[in-house]
This record gives structure tokens, sequence and C-alpha cells, in this order.
């Protein structure tokens, strides 16, 4: 049984920072690859940024140079340091293991896919 769970969402005001965690249990060795995604109300789940067990990482366009993926292979977890906000980063973000490995070549992502944690709101005001 795998389980997956965001903190560090909140509310911040453009050109502020935050740092999503992701603590992964279970079957965490089988994982070929990790990441993040995003939905807004009335839009679909897209990539934000993912890494291979290699540690090669990919990002999505809108948040390249602002937002970085990292994990800590020992205690479970993935990171997201997201800098530079914008009022469009405003979201629901999700940890999701073996959904897309490649956000920039697969820029959506289907919750039917992998395993997903329960989401984290982000809310960015201007």
């Amino acid at each position: 049984q795998v389980q997956l769970v965001e903190s560090g969402g909140g509310s911040v005001q453009a050109g502020e920072s935050l740092r999503l965690s992701c603590a992964a249990s279970g079957n965490t060795y089988s994982f070929i690859c990790m990441g993040w995604f995003r939905q807004a109300p009335g839009k679909g789940r897209e990539g934000v940024a993912a890494i291979e067990s290699d540690g090669t990482p990919t990002y999505a366009d809108s948040v390249k140079g602002r937002f970085t993926i990292s994990q800590d292979i020992a205690k479970n977890t993935l990171f997201l340091q997201m800098n530079s906000l914008k009022p469009e980063d405003t979201a629901m973000y999700y940890c999701a293991a073996d959904a897309v490995c490649d956000v920039a070549a697969v820029p959506t992502a289907s919750p039917a896919e992998g395993y997903w944690g329960q989401g984290t709101q982000v809310t960015v005001s201007s």
C-alpha cells in the first residue's frame, strides 16, 4: 500500500516563495519517478515538475527557472521549492508517483495513472 501526504501549501503574495513536501510510505522502492502536478478550478491536471529515480528532473515551461524539484531518498520525501510565485500558480498541488515522468513532454496527467496524494492548496494573490 502506497501513501503520499503533501504539506506546505498556503496563501502568499505574488513574488513570495513556498516549499511543498510530500512524504511517501509503502512500496516506495518500486517508484520509477515522482512528480508534482496542479489543478486549478475548471481546468485539467497539469504537470509541474517530475524527477526520475536517477535524479533527472523535468519542468513545465511555465515554472522553469522558478520552481525546483528535489528528493530526500533516505527520508522518502519529495520537495518542490516554488519561488517568484504568480497568481496563475494558484491551484491544488498534488504529489504523485509513477504518473508522468516527463512533464515537459507530457503536460497533462490522469489521476487514474500512478499513485496520488490528497493535495495541498496554494493560493497566490496579486
